[in-house]
This record gives C-alpha cells, sequence and structure tokens, in this order.
C-alpha cells in the first residue's frame, strides 16, 4: 500500500535560505516526490508533526492547503490500487502532476541525433557510447528525470568503477555528459534549478601529469636521424611544426591546406572549437612548411601528404574515421621516436600542444595570446599551463635551501 507524507528538503535551500516542501509517495519501497511550490525556513517547520510550526505567519494557511494536498494524494493512490494491484510510485505521481514526467533517454537520444546531423561525429560517438551504458544500466527501461537524484548518480558511479573497472576521469567524462543533458532540460524549462541532482553531487577527478618537452629533449627528438622511412620523418616533421604553430591539433594540422598559408601565416578555423585562428609562422615552422611544397600543388592540397585532396571526406563519418585512423598511425610512430631518442615520456600530439603552452608562457608570453592560439574557450584553461609554470619556478628557488 502506498504511503504519503511531507517532507522539508533542506538540501535544496534556495538563494534566500529557503527550503522547498515536497510530497513524499512511498510504493514497493520505491519513493516519488512532488513539488508542493512552498517555501520555508527549516526552523519553522515541525518534522514530527509534518506541519509548519505557527511561529510562520501563515502556518494556519499552509497546514490546510498541505494536509488537502496529503488527502488528494491518498485518495488517488488508493483508487489507483484498488484497480491494479502492480501500480508503481511513479505511476502514483504521474497520475497527481496530470502530466506524465519526461523520459530522460528520448531527451539524450534527441541530442545524439543533432550531433550525427551536424556532422560532429567526436562527440556523437562519445554520447552514444555514455548513454547507451546507461540503458544497459537501467535494463533499458525509462529513466525519468526526477529520477536521475544523488543517490542515483552515486549507485550509478559505483556500478562503473565496479562492472566496467572505469577509472576517476573516464567515470567523470560519464557523468559529465549526464550533467550537460540536465543542464540542456533546465534551460528549455523541463526541470527547474532546483531539481538538478549535481548542485549535491560531487564529480571528482584524478589528478593528472601534462608532459611537455624540455628545450634539451626537444633538441634529441629533432636531431634522431630518420631519413630511411619517410612516414616517420613526416610525423615527426609535423610534431615539431605543430609545437611551433601555437600547439596545433592533430586533426587541424592534417586537414591544414596550402590555402591556409599566405606565405607569413597560417589560418585555421579549429575543428574542435570552431574558432578561428591566424598564426604567423617562426622560420622554423616555415622551414618544415616548404620542405612538403611540390610544384604542382594547388590550393586545395593538404600540406601534410596523409589525406588526399581527390577523395571524397564530405560524409563527417568518412572524415572522422579517416582522422582516427592517422592519429592512431601517428601517435604510435611518435612513442618509437622518442625512445629512440632516449626520451622517458609518453609522446602523442597533446605533448606537443602542452609543449609550446608551457614554452610560450616562460617565454614571457601573455596568457591571453597563449589561450587565443590554443584556442581556448575560456582562459581557465589556459591557467593550468600557467600552474605548471609557476610549479616550476618554486621548485628552481629550491636551490637557495641547499
Amino acid at each position: 500500500m502506498a504511503t504519503v507524507k511531507v517532507l522539508l528538503r533542506p538540501s535544496k535551500l534556495n538563494d534566500k535560505g529557503l527550503a522547498p516542501l515536497y510530497l513524499r509517495i512511498i510504493k514497493d519501497r520505491k519513493a516519488k516526490f512532488i513539488s508542493l511550490s512552498i517555501y520555508i525556513k527549516p526552523s519553522e517547520w515541525n518534522e514530527e508533526a509534518g506541519k509548519v510550526r505557527k511561529s510562520h505567519p501563515n502556518s494556519a494557511r499552509m497546514n490546510a492547503m498541505i494536509a488537502q494536498r496529503i488527502a488528494d494524494a491518498e485518495g488517488v493512490a488508493v483508487e489507483m490500487e484498488t484497480k491494479s494491484k502492480t501500480i508503481s510510485s511513479h505511476k502514483i505521481k504521474e497520475k497527481i502532476l496530470g502530466t506524465a514526467p519526461v523520459d530522460f533517454f528520448p531527451f539524450a537520444d534527441k541530442h545524439i541525433k543533432f550531433l550525427e546531423k551536424e556532422g560532429i561525429i567526436g562527440s556523437y560517438k562519445q554520447y552514444l557510447s555514455v548513454i547507451e551504458k546507461l540503458k544497459k544500466y537501467c535494463n533499458n527501461k525509462p529513466l525519468y528525470f526526477d529520477d536521475i537524484t544523488v543517490s542515483f548518480l552515486q549507485d550509478y558511479e559505483e556500478h562503473l568503477r565496479t562492472e566496467y573497472n572505469n577509472r576517476q576521469n573516464t567515470i567523470h567524462g560519464n557523468l559529465k555528459i549526464i550533467r550537460k543533458l540536465i543542464n540542456d532540460a533546465i534551460r528549455l524549462d523541463i526541470l527547474t534549478h532546483n531539481d538538478n541532482p549535481f548542485y549535491k553531487f560531487q564529480m571528482k577527478l584524478e589528478k593528472t601529469t601534462r608532459e611537455f618537452l624540455t628545450e634539451d629533449e626537444l633538441r634529441k627528438f629533432e636531431s634522431i636521424n630518420l631519413s630511411d622511412n619517410f612516414k616517420t620523418q613526416l610525423y615527426r616533421d609535423m610534431y615539431i611544426f605543430a609545437l611551433y604553430t601555437g600547439g596545433l591539433r592533430i586533426s587541424d594540422l592534417l586537414l591544414l591546406k596550402w590555402a591556409n598559408f599566405d606565405g607569413e601565416r597560417v589560418q585555421v578555423k579549429m575543428r574542435k572549437t570552431k574558432t578561428m585562428v591566424t598564426v604567423k609562422l617562426p622560420n622554423k615552422a616555415i622551414e618544415i612548411l616548404f620542405a612538403y611544397k611540390q610544384e604542382n600543388n594547388t590550393p586545395e592540397h593538404y600540406v601534410f601528404p596523409i589525406l588526399s585532396h581527390l577523395e571524397d571526406y564530405s560524409d563527417p563519418k568518412v572524415m572522422h574515421s579517416k582522422l582516427t585512423s592517422a592519429v592512431n598511425a601517428i601517435d604510435k610512430k611518435l612513442k618509437v621516436i622518442g625512445e629512440k631518442a632516449g626520451i622517458a615520456k609518453r609522446f602523442s600530439f597533446h605533448t606537443s600542444r602542452h609543449t609550446f603552452a608551457t614554452w610560450a608562457l616562460r617565454k614571457g608570453i601573455r596568457i591571453e595570446y597563449v589561450s587565443k592560439l590554443l584556442g581556448h574557450a575560456n582562459i581557465k584553461e589556459t591557467q593550468i599551463y600557467a600552474k605548471i609554470v609557476n610549479e616550476e619556478l618554486d621548485k628552481a628557488m629550491d636551490v637557495f635551501n641547499d
């Protein structure tokens, strides 16, 4: 039999320090909550009596309304239980509200289809994987927005850790997507800010080390003789070029065409952020660029001969597949070159980007300029590198303690 009670939820305090009252319906040990749209100070609520204290100026009117809402809810519950023995707390809530709560999964699927349609294939695949995993956890049953509570998130976090052996940062990535979709629902007025469980749920991240090369390590990397293998030399040159070109991402480098180069600068519309960045090339980058210039090159030729201007990459999925394959091949080769150079660090194009950022800040380039060159949407992303540089300066000053 369903039970109905009114509870104060101090965990949902608003900016004025007032907490909301909720109708709680429990059926088969599963609880559902309905907001009464009443906010009071926690000190004005008598938990034992389930009433607003007389110290509140409108206590009589509020208590009468609460009693009526409880009576109405109990009436609905009894009526539904009389007709069906398998009725759930969710169905009782739906009947009381008169509208069906929104299922999270169709809402998420709509966003996934949007990403696919817009050709944002990396994000499309990431969202699809995360939501499919969540659907499996829910046994492919509906997951209503009001089912996504702090306790649900805690249980799911533990599930990802134990069943999938996911590391903390992978779990964070999964939960970040769920949080993003809930924030979208709030912007669309499907939920209110008070319904967001992530306000009370702490998402954890493990600190990771951002690898970057010292100037000595880069010289070793540059000086390795790779003339016997064109592809290996090409990948090494691309890495160095990216470093000297504002930490250009590998996907943007692969798509770089001669049309993007005016003899002094490259202008790139970043694939990830859609922002336009213009970089004046230092001599080292120009030297590498012209090493790959052929007499028959047109503006539509790619600078680095990995993609072909004769192939059709208009399908975003085809382009994504081609870029992913190329990136994997390049990163594997870079690790081999790094080992050959005697550099005991993880090698990928991320380290090229990290190296540029730390070098630029060390050489006195203003952080907002570094942020612009990296194509960061928020300067907070760039401040991570400033922190690394400051930590290095702190260590340098320790010589005075010797």
